[in-house]
Order: structure tokens, then sequence, then C-alpha cells
């Protein structure tokens, strides 16, 4: 098979908004959303075997993050706006129809965007995050609180200016930790928590690594770090105070199920499906997502899968998109 040319970037338009993007190959459009707090780099090992293999695959820095726009406003970072900038995406890029695939964050976009235009988006994959189902019981914030869970971290991460404050004191560091400390590498004791004692910031129980684990050099992360040290964390952390308002948003979306054909892949030592919450929205995955074809748990991966394990969710990915969103 030829190989096809190296990837490229480029700043679109789209839903009012620049997104930077870095695209390769040619043939069915797969978008390839990444999540907090990384960039379009994060998919390095995809994209030039999805290119590969026949597609034309294309990763923005999402919305905060990068070379896209970086709003102020905290509502500039809602469920609605995120998605809206997915289906903009598709239409800048003269595309009708997408396989969208996202991690972390990025899989509550695809998610989402599988969800609303099914039409548009004719399949999905996600990674790390399963899909959370609106609980018509209330605010997912006014929820923990009620189970006395006030000690989340989306708690810490809602108060405004501190933990970019922490992120930003030494960025590069923050970066090492961040990526370390949610990783399969990393000591149990200080392995990342979704749980902060007292006063704890998230990256105290921490370590900065050295070495560096084999998936991660220090040229990844000084990429990482260059693009937080141009915007800083506001615009990552921002996403993170919409989810009140996204519960809001996705009323009219209560009890709908994700109809495109799924895919979900997770590392084994990642703390999201690790924990009891977790664990609960993985087993009833296949409730809300009606053509979950399969559920990847890869041994010894963490959080940041597609970079730590990057062999496995290729292949998961290349069989998922073979049978249900054909290159030819």
């Amino acid at each position: 098979m030829a190989m096809t040319r190296d990837a490229t970037q480029r700043d679109v338009q789209a839903n009012g908004i620049t997104l930077r993007i870095t695209e390769q190959g040619e043939g069915p459009l797969v978008l390839l959303c990444h999540g907090w707090p990384e960039l379009a780099y994060s998919w390095r090992h995809q994209m030039p075997v999805l290119a590969n293999a026949g597609y034309r695959v294309v990763a923005p820095d999402m919305r905060g993050y990068g070379g896209s726009s970086v709003p102020h406003d905290i509502q500039a970072y809602d469920i609605a706006q995120l998605v809206g900038d997915m289906v903009g995406l598709v239409g800048a890029l003269g595309e009708q129809e997408a396989c969208i695939v996202g991690h972390d964050w990025g899989a509550n976009v695809a998610w989402n965007a599988a969800l609303m235009r099914p039409d548009l988006f004719k399949a999905v994959a996600a990674l790390s995050v399963p899909h959370r189902p609106r609980n018509p019981k209330g605010e997912p914030m006014a929820l923990l609180r009620a189970a006395g869970l006030t000690d989340f971290y989306w708690f810490y991460f809602n108060r405004e200016g501190a933990p970019e404050a922490e992120f930003e004191r030494d960025i590069t560091a923050s970066v090492r930790r961040v990526l370390f400390s949610g990783s399969g590498d990393a000591p149990p004791d200080s392995a990342m928590r979704l749980r902060l004692e007292g006063d704890a910031g998230f990256l105290d129980k921490s370590i900065d690594p050295d070495p560096l684990p084999s998936w991660l050099t220090q040229d990844d992360v000084a990429v990482f770090a260059q693009a937080f040290k141009k915007n800083g964390f506001r615009g990552p952390f921002n996403w993170y105070r919409n989810i009140d308002r996204n519960w809001a948003l996705l009323a009219p979306f209560q009890d709908a199920k994700v109809m495109p054909p799924a895919l979900f892949i997770a590392g084994e030592r990642d703390a999201v499906i690790a924990s009891p919450m977790g664990r609960g929205m993985l087993e009833s995955l296949h409730q809300a997502v009606a053509n979950l074809r399969a559920s990847v748990v890869i041994p010894e991966g963490g959080h940041w899968i597609q970079q730590e394990k990057p062999a496995e969710v290729n292949a998961a990915l290349l069989s998922f998109l073979a049978k249900d969103y054909p290159s030819s």
C-alpha cells in the first residue's frame, strides 16, 4: 500500500471560531477529538495508520486549545458549542458525513454528536469515557452534593482561577505530572485521583517522573507545554464549568439512545473506568448505545490510552471501521 503524504496543519473557520486542524490522507472523513488537557498532537500515532487505511483523518485542536480560538466566557464551552464545532468542521471540510472518534472530554463530544446528529456522524468511537445518559433526577453537581461527594474533582475544577493557578505555576512540570499520574505506569500511591482530600490540588499526590515513561518523550511534553504557555488553562477548565449547563441543554434528548454503530476503548488502569461510577457506566453502556459493537479494555493501559497503547488502539479502531465505516 502506498504511503500517504505527511500530515499538514491549517486553520479553518467553523461555528464562528477558528479551528487549527491537522489532516492526513484521503477517503471517508474520520474526525479525532482530543480531551483534557491535550491537543490534536495526542493522535499522532493514529493519524498515519488511519490515513494509510484509506481515510481522510482530521484532528482539530479543540476549542480552548492550541492553535484554535480560546474564548474567555465560560458559556462558550457548553456541549451545544462543542458539538456545533464538529458539525461546522465537517461542513467546512466539504464533507457530508464522518466517523467521529473522541477521547476523554472529546469522547463526550463524540457521544453527543452521534446522539444529536446521527445523520451526519455515521459511526462513533469513544476512548476512556463511556456515554453518560442524562439523569432525569437533577443536575450532576447537585446529585454529587446530595451524595456527599463534594471532594470530587469537578468541584475543584469549577473554582474559577484555582486550578488554573495550580497548573500554570510550572506548566512543563504540570504536563509531565498529569500525563504520568493518569497513565498505566503510575504507582498506585501517585496515580490520578478523582476525589481530592481537604484543600489538596489536583496534582498534589502526583510525581514528576524521571525518567519519563517509554510512551512519552521530552519532545512530546514540550509540544503540550508550549501550547499551554501560549493559552493558559482557562479554556480547558471551562469545559468542566458547563457540566450542569450541558445537563439542561440535553433535556430534549432525555432517554434518547445513541444510534450509530459504536466502539468503546479504555485502559484497565484508567481511573475513569476503575471508579465505581465509571464501572457502572461501562457495565450499562449497551443500554444507552443501541449499536455498541465492542467494549475493548486494554491491559496495563491508563487514561491516555491512544498514546500509551497505540498499536492496540489502532487495531481496535481499524477493525471497527472496516465493518461499520469502510474506506472503500
